[in-house]
């Protein structure tokens, strides 16, 4: 069964009911076979008031991946406490760890299917790039501090961030559209070059 982040286990108003909802039937049917309807079985009240709210399951799902964006910039400190060097690596292992567990795997599969349709959908690109921007803005924070810790070597805040975000989206694809064992390559290769690019030398 699939479980709700925590800040969805326990609704107190409607719109946090009808996320949940949303939610648990994204993971259980994907993009393309997700319906209000299907939302509607997952909703505790009415269903009459999934109507009332949204015209169309594409703004209901916009509304969905604001409210989820929402919440991770709630729940990012700005400022965080202890050294740079092991938050970029609880980044790393958290970004190769996206879609590993079951639970993870269903959400993953119905995130990828939303970034699809930013291809061709003007609302979809631009909640993605928001995403994407604030993913790489709380990166590019770590790597500074890191620089002022002198814990990591000179390099482009800016630049390195970009590369986490891009290495962090092509894991959570491989992972739910290839069947190929790469990521525990692939997860080696960037952990090598964190240690030999980014991290300052203990020499």
């Amino acid at each position: 069964m699939t479980h709700s982040p925590p800040f969805l286990d326990e609704p107190t108003d409607t719109r946090e009911a009808i996320m949940k909802a949303t939610y648990h039937a994204l993971c259980k049917h994907g993009y393309s076979d997700l319906t209000i309807q299907r939302i509607g079985d997952e909703f505790e009240k009415s269903k009459s008031l999934l109507y009332h709210h949204y015209d169309s399951k594409d703004e209901l799902l916009l509304d969905f991946l604001e409210f989820m964006l929402d919440r991770l910039e709630e729940r990012v400190p700005a400022h965080r406490e202890g050294g740079a060097d092991d938050h970029i690596e609880e980044i790393v292992d958290r970004s190769f760890g996206i879609g590993a567990s079951a639970t993870d795997l269903e959400f993953s599969q119905a995130l990828v299917e939303l970034r699809a349709q930013a291809a061709h959908d003007e609302d979809y690109r631009e909640y993605f790039t928001r995403s994407d921007q604030f993913v790489r803005k709380h990166i590019a924070h770590t790597i500074r501090s890191g620089l002022e810790q002198d814990l990591f070597r000179s390099v482009d805040p800016r630049e390195t961030a970009a590369l986490f975000q891009v290495v962090f989206i092509g894991t959570m694809t491989q992972r739910v559209t290839n069947d190929d064992d790469t990521i525990e390559d692939a997860h080696a290769a960037f952990e090598r070059y964190v240690q030999e690019c980014l991290l300052e030398s203990e020499d």
